[in-house]
């Protein structure tokens, strides 16, 4: 199922906001930004487990908590911001992750050695199917399985399937870099 069909549902106003924002401005857009495609991994690897809406609630905490996503900082992280985040409320308090996120920034650093960005590393490996890119993250990254690896792709636009060929916003995704669609 699309995020577009999945919040097609009635719900609160508060929660349909939420998620009407993260459709319209965020799912399947480009991310030309590190530091912010760091953030969305954070994001994703957090997600496992748990509803979207929980990690769209604690998005700001997470940036908080994580130097607002700067690769450089997180890769500094010593064993203190660690015990910090394993206390910090505002995000998800779960040990893997919380070192996934750490070591996932210092692999970053090491792919924007090689490769100038993060951003150029998956340019590099683009185009793959899905069952290609997991083999690759599961061999780069710390925490990253099936499921957040497609959902991490889809939601910046790397595959295919963030909305239905009927959303409004499918048109503007394609837009906005339709070479990044084309698996």
């Amino acid at each position: 199922m699309s995020y577009c069909t999945a919040i097609l549902g009635m719900q609160p106003e508060e929660r349909k906001n939420l998620h009407a924002n993260y459709h319209d401005h965020h799912y399947g857009f480009p991310i030309h930004d590190d530091n912010e495609l760091f953030g969305r991994l954070i994001l994703e690897i957090n997600q496992a487990g748990l509803s979207w809406e929980t990690i769209l609630k604690k998005e700001q905490g997470f940036r908080t908590a994580y130097a607002n996503f700067d690769v450089t900082t997180v890769a500094n992280f010593n064993e203190d911001d660690r015990e910090r985040l394993l206390q910090d409320t505002g995000i998800i308090r779960n040990k893997l992750k919380v070192n996934a996120a750490i070591e996932n920034a210092k692999t970053i650093l090491q792919l924007q050695k090689e490769f100038g960005s993060f951003e150029n590393w998956l340019n590099h490996h683009h185009p793959k199917i899905k069952a290609e890119w997991v083999k690759l993250f599961k061999k780069t990254f710390k925490f990253t399985g099936g499921e957040i690896v497609g959902e991490f792709l889809m939601s910046i636009g790397f595959l295919p399937g963030a909305h239905d060929t009927s959303c409004a916003i499918q048109e503007k995704v394609l837009k906005s870099n339709p070479k990044w669609l084309s698996v």
